[in-house]
């Protein structure tokens, strides 16, 4: 009985931060774009009436942390974006980074991002108050300066600074190193295992099809449409470039039946992973000697983890580092001039 009223108080508890951040959403999405959007905040409230037009050395923010929720209402990929998000920033402002878990704890534990980082609820029983700030334009200079005052007006507090939901960073490889580091060092790494053979070239491609079939009016999913035809263009295009290699074994990671994907009889070694879970899958695409995404964050997270040879779509919301490993693909499947 204890044990089933526990149960539905988490249920309850559950659906009560679901519905919140519905609301949150819809009035945030409204007022975003409108003069009045900064003065929902009290942490804008505080830089107006307290210290406006602060400066603050990196010793008065010493005690300063920085941190991004991974929205738990959406998938893997998007948490992370929302997480690396909050790395990037935390840099930027010149404050420590402060970890809030992945909603899963079986991708908490597969990632090991944790690992070195203070919790928000770690730092919370130690003292520190929470402020939230306004959702902001990383490439419009007032409204990164107005982030900046706010932070420079809790100098000498032990803050942490809590991004809005969903606070968008673009360029997500700016966090390369560190995600590296940190997700091939992470006690998970022991219990990894992989289908691929060792003395061959493992190509991994990544088709996304699930959410995209389910929802076809949607139109925020329709962009991320890539046809099959694209697909096989883009192995095309990587089998050129990796034409040298031997015993080349490719994988494709998708969803539905074979018989959907025809235009890929015509490779030869080619493995159908369709029934793949999405914790194993996302673990062949990082350790894929060459690794094709789509328009997806599933398969771009893995490309930032990923050491190998990466083909992407040019045409995509998120950017790309400048480096020999990275090959970007046109609408057509054909590398991008």
């Amino acid at each position: 009985m204890i044990m089933r009223m526990k149960t539905e108080h988490i249920r309850i508890d559950n659906l009560i931060e679901k519905i919140n951040r519905r609301i949150r959403y819809k009035w945030v999405s409204k007022l975003r774009n409108t003069e009045l959007y900064k003065y929902c905040y009290k942490s804008y409230w505080h830089c107006l009436l307290m210290n406006k037009g602060k400066t603050a050395s990196s010793k008065e923010l010493e005690n300063c942390y920085f941190a991004a929720r991974p929205n738990p209402g959406a998938g893997i990929g998007h948490q992370m974006a929302n997480w690396i998000a909050g790395y990037w920033f935390a840099g930027k402002f010149g404050l420590k980074f402060a970890h809030i878990p992945f909603s899963s704890d079986k991708w908490e534990h597969f990632l090991g991002f944790y690992q070195g980082e203070k919790t928000v609820d770690e730092l919370k029983k130690q003292g520190y108050n929470i402020v939230k700030l306004q959702k902001f334009d990383e490439n419009d200079t007032n409204e990164c300066e107005r982030i900046v005052q706010i932070i420079r007006s809790y100098a000498g507090k032990k803050v942490v600074f809590l991004a809005e939901q969903d606070q968008f960073y673009s360029d997500q490889y700016g966090v390369i190193n560190a995600i590296q580091d940190k997700f091939y060092s992470a006690p998970a790494r022991a219990d990894d295992k992989l289908i691929y053979k060792n003395a061959a070239y493992n190509i991994a491609i990544h088709v996304r099809r699930g959410d995209i079939m389910q929802n076809k009016n949607n139109e925020n999913l329709s962009m991320r449409y890539q046809g099959n035809d694209y697909f096989v263009n883009a192995l095309k295009t990587a089998l050129g470039v990796l034409k040298d290699k031997n015993n080349v074994q490719i994988y494709l990671f998708s969803q539905g039946k074979e018989e959907d994907y025809p235009e890929f009889s015509q490779f030869e070694n080619l493995h159908f992973c369709l029934d793949m879970g999405a914790q194993d899958s996302f673990l062949h695409m990082v350790y894929a000697d060459a690794l094709i995404t789509s328009k997806s964050s599933f398969s771009y997270k893995p490309a930032l983890l990923n050491k190998g040879i990466k083909f992407c779509p040019a045409d995509f919301w998120h950017g790309y580092p400048d480096s020999e490993d990275w090959i970007l693909i046109d609408d057509s499947g054909q590398i991008e001039r």
